[in-house]
């Protein structure tokens, strides 16, 4: 059996560290060459680290939060493995018995009932574990965790678990924040949680106590008592004792939160089968969803259909668990007696998985004085953007020149080969390729905007990597960059431009496809802006702004029939340049270069 080393990937030429965001898999996990093995980030992008080899995971050394050098040792794959990956994987199964989740691979299912106290500590995990400390009667305080050797406070993101719900060992309790990693960190005990102390939104110390955990119904006697039911369990117990506590029986209390919930998901088609690891669209399936979903015979359709309250919209366990309540309550085929307590939280894990999960989307956090005023925190993703570009506007020069260029054409030319394009290459004919294309013959002839400054010396770049700017929903922009565009035609750049732009609208991208690039076109016309003044990314020296075409009128200049007016499809062009090296002539000289390429496309012929 041998052993191989996972090291820190290089994430691009300046990058000299990164940070570990996340492990999906855990020591024992058998792994794919090329699964996905742990999320990484650097101040420029997070992205998953496929397995460099097929084996067995043998060793975590860096765990969840840390960052390291490039080069850096961060596990072991141990290789030549034969065993099975269902033998050794551990599952949860969220309506399991006590008997069956003891002859589960591993003691990880959902309890039917409070467990005893646990100890003082948790046992050591790769993901990041919140402090936790044993206090008299059975509770757990849970602390802010330390990220890293540089990290002193932490922002709580959501909380994934409320006051009285049921919550397992290392199940997630909490999405928490840094300035360098945003994530989830487990529970440090079984039992239910007591008490949160710290509200969504709220920045607090390293050390500091967030919450309590609760190991026993005894820990909180004379207290009202949270229900600690599985979402399976609350299904079934009808007036049997949980957690030693009389559960009185009532009818199932109709809710419309449970009904729409179900309401317009697909009908329950799974066969048990395996699911596979991303969906249809390239939704990431974590392999405890995968297992939950397999043995609750819920297919990919349904979990696609789910709204995942995790990382990126990632579908969770907490998830499954809610869909499945829910699906169980609205199905007549399967009558509940349960109590209006039960109903109730069933439906508020319902609510929780159905409302919008993505952190990007606008949260009001805090409301102002007068009521109207919405305070939203920034996501990572965020903060690095509006970084980068405060850094870019204290760093260039920016001076910005324009152009009309008359693409008739070109709008022509595009028509008449769209359909036969599409069915003979596999993807759409944009305008993308024509702008990068015609970019390209402009730098060629104009090299000093395809470099970069480095103190006193400019450095100029004979290859051509230009970077298109996609924007990822409502969450922000990236900037993929096409390789070598110099070498490539019209065909070699559409190619180029539809696999990045698929690749980051899932979230597919590798590192190195967002490093390098020298030169960077965004079209700002195809969200229906007419033109529009970008700022350079660092450490280029100029960005390209395409503006949406219309159709207008125009004078239209002719040797032989003098001038006339007629109806032509028009775009403006921006060039926004770093005027510590490019003069406000030289940028107009690029620009007329663009626009004789992009006039020169005849309306007709084959591309």
């Amino acid at each position: 059996m041998a052993k191989v080393e996972v090291s820190m990937p290089k994430m691009g030429e300046s990058i000299t560290e990164g940070t570990v965001i996340e492990w999906i898999k855990k020591p024992g996990d058998v792994v794919e060459l090329d699964e996905a093995l742990l999320e990484i980030g650097t101040d420029k992008v997070d992205t998953e680290v496929p397995s460099p080899v097929a084996g067995i995971l043998a060793e975590i050394l860096v765990e969840a939060g840390k960052t390291v050098d490039v080069g850096t040792i961060i596990a072991f794959i141990e290789t030549d493995v034969s065993v099975p990956a269902t033998s050794i994987t551990p599952t949860v199964t969220p309506s399991a018995a006590p008997a069956q989740a003891a002859a589960a691979p591993a003691p990880v299912s959902a309890p039917a009932s409070i467990p005893a106290p646990v100890q003082t500590a948790p046992a050591a995990s790769p993901a990041p574990t919140a402090t936790a400390t044993a206090v008299p009667a059975g509770l757990v305080d849970v602390f802010m965790p330390k990220m890293g050797e540089s990290i002193t406070e932490g922002t709580v993101l959501v909380w994934h678990k409320k006051t009285g719900d049921a919550i397992d060992l290392d199940e997630t309790l909490l999405e928490i924040a840094t300035d360098k990693v945003d994530t989830e960190v487990p529970s440090p005990a079984a039992g239910f949680v007591h008490s949160v102390l710290i509200e969504e939104g709220e920045t607090v110390d390293v050390g500091t106590k967030i919450a309590v955990i609760a190991t026993s119904v005894d820990a909180v006697a004379g207290s009202p008592k949270p229900s600690v039911l599985t979402p399976s369990a609350q299904l079934q117990v009808g007036q049997e004792q949980v957690a030693g506590a009389p559960v009185a029986s009532s009818p199932v209390v109709s809710s419309p939160v449970v009904a729409s919930q179900i309401a317009g998901m697909p009908a329950q088609s799974g066969d048990g089968s395996p699911i596979p690891r991303t969906g249809p669209a390239g939704e990431f399936f974590s392999p405890l969803v995968r297992s939950i979903a397999e043995r609750e015979n819920v297919s990919v359709n349904e979990l696609v259909s789910l709204t995942g309250s995790g990382h990126e919209g990632r579908v969770t366990k907490s998830d499954v668990v809610a869909y499945i309540s829910a699906r169980q309550v609205g199905t007549p085929s399967a009558p509940v007696a349960a109590s209006a307590a039960m109903v109730q939280t069933a439906t508020a894990q319902a609510a929780a998985a159905a409302r919008p999960a993505v952190r990007f989307e606008p949260t009001p956090v805090v409301a102002g004085p007068d009521g109207r005023t919405e305070v939203i925190k920034m996501d990572r993703m965020r903060q690095i953007i509006a970084e980068h570009m405060v850094r870019s506007l204290a760093t260039s020069a920016h001076v910005t020149s324009f152009a009309e260029i008359d693409v008739t054409n070109l709008v022509k030319l595009r028509e008449a080969n769209k359909t036969a394009f599409q069915a003979r290459e596999g993807i759409k004919l944009t305008y993308t390729p024509f702008f990068v294309f015609a970019a390209v013959e402009a730098l060629k002839e104009y090299p000093i905007l395809n470099a970069s400054v480095h103190g006193n010396e400019i450095h100029v770049r004979h290859d051509y990597h230009v970077g298109i700017a996609v924007a990822i929903g409502k969450t922000g922009l990236v900037a993929p960059v096409i390789r070598d565009a110099g070498q490539k035609n019209v065909i070699g750049i559409a190619h180029s431009a539809a696999d990045l732009a698929e690749r980051a609208r899932n979230k597919q991208l590798m590192p190195d496809q967002l490093q390098g690039g020298t030169f960077t076109v965004t079209n700002v016309g195809s969200l229906g802006s007419i033109m529009g003044t970008p700022i350079i990314n660092q450490p280029q020296v100029g960005i390209l702004a395409t503006g949406a075409i219309t159709k207008r009128p125009v004078v239209i200049e002719d040797e032989r029939n003098g001038d006339t007016i007629g109806i032509r499809s028009m775009m403006y062009v921006s060039l926004s340049y770093d005027h510590r090296i490019v003069d406000g002539a030289m940028a107009s000289a690029f620009l007329r270069k663009y626009v004789a390429v992009m006039e020169s496309f005849g309306p007709t012929g084959d591309i």
